[in-house]
């Protein structure tokens, strides 16, 4: 059987949830698959010093704006010098990886992953067919290299982003995938039994990601006090769990969650999605529910809430608490959205199947 390597990172959920959906995809085809953490490859020490950095940038006001759009953008010294730093320590094992377990595709789904292939290219070992995914509306400089055979985005803004680095770059635009259960979620009134929310109550989902980023727990305290059912969720956050479970002593409408799979029943349940940006607004368009987006990611989230404002169907609002109870009760007076076309399987099948027929795999 052919055997794929998937290079994913545990910044966030976002990129194993993309490397998961290209799994099961090769494995419907026959394929066996390895999906590796680009961060753990990196060593423990090396791993948690990169995702330390990372949080501190998102920390303060304004740094990760600068050096995303100043740096990560259009490439400069300081982004090379970046990658160089963590590509040198990753392509070492990325060459290992592939020397034990030869692959037939290659696919990274986490810009230094992309890097590190690239790298191991250029040192003359053979690579094979390399794709690249990336879900952001604008992907940055470090996403694209010289080596990559094929890059799988999300919109055409996206291919144009490519395009600016690599104008000969083959690019291909797909839907972006979901897990199984987004495909098939239970009734409206049979996620809400299951949380314990009134049917005829107003009831939103309160999510930002995996590592729970914004004042979550005082934007849901504060939905309970205005009559709105909110289902929060924390994440891998373990501090602001605390806080939402605080919250939910105080006030009875709070229905507190730590890390959850039951995604696709909470939206189900939900009349108004309220999220960060990112492929959660997906997952919120295929089940048919409306958005009201926290701008709390800087850098590439910024561009990711801009094209989901322009998709429809989606609100935004500041982190305030006031701010997101105010905009979520005008949201939640708006009509309901359809579901979109995302919410079946065949056309990111269709989609993927050309991609590997373009590489040549079949």
């Amino acid at each position: 059987m052919p055997h794929a390597l998937l290079l994913s990172g545990s910044l966030g959920q976002g990129h194993d949830v993309m490397a998961a959906a290209c799994a099961d995809s090769l494995h419907d085809r026959g394929w066996t698959t390895s999906t590796v953490d680009a961060m753990a490859l990196l060593g423990r020490r090396s791993g948690a010093a990169g995702e330390a950095v990372f949080r501190r940038l998102l920390a303060v006001p304004g740094v990760y704006d600068a050096f995303h759009f100043s740096a990560l953008r259009p490439g400069n010294r300081l982004a090379r010098y970046t990658e160089k730093a963590a590509v040198s320590r990753l392509a070492p094992r990325v060459r290992e990886l592939l020397d034990r377990e030869p692959a037939d595709l290659v696919v990274s789904v986490f810009a230094t992953a992309a890097g590190a292939v690239d790298a191991v290219h250029r040192e003359g070992v053979h690579v094979p067919p390399h794709m690249v995914f990336c879900t952001d509306v604008t992907p940055h400089r470090l996403w694209v290299h010289p080596s990559t055979d094929l890059f799988l985005v999300t919109s055409d803004t996206a291919a144009a982003g490519v395009r600016r680095y690599r104008p000969d770059a083959g690019v291909a635009v797909v839907p972006a995938p979901l897990r199984p259960a987004f495909y098939s979620p239970p009734s409206k009134e049979a996620a809400r039994e299951e949380f314990g929310i009134p049917q005829d109550a107003g009831c939103v989902l309160l999510m930002s990601g995996a590592w729970g980023l914004g004042p979550v727990a005082a934007a849901a305290e504060a939905l309970g006090r205005a009559g709105v059912h909110v289902l929060a969720v924390a994440g891998r956050n373990r501090e602001l769990e605390a806080r939402l479970r605080a919250a939910e002593r105080r006030e009875p409408r709070v229905h507190a969650l730590g890390y959850s799979d039951r995604v696709p029943a909470l939206m189900a349940a939900a009349d108004l999605v309220v999220t960060s940006s990112g492929d959660t607004c997906s997952e919120a368009r295929a089940i048919g529910r409306r958005l009201l987006l926290l701008d709390v990611v800087p850098g590439h989230g910024r561009d990711n809430l801009q094209h989901e404002l322009e998709l429809g169907h989606a609100d935004v609002t500041g982190a305030a608490p006031r701010d997101v109870v105010r905009a979520a009760l005008a949201a939640l007076q708006r009509p309901t959205p359809p579901p979109s076309v995302g919410s079946v399987r065949a056309p990111w099948e269709a989609a993927f199947g050309a991609a590997l027929s373009g590489l040549g795999l079949s």
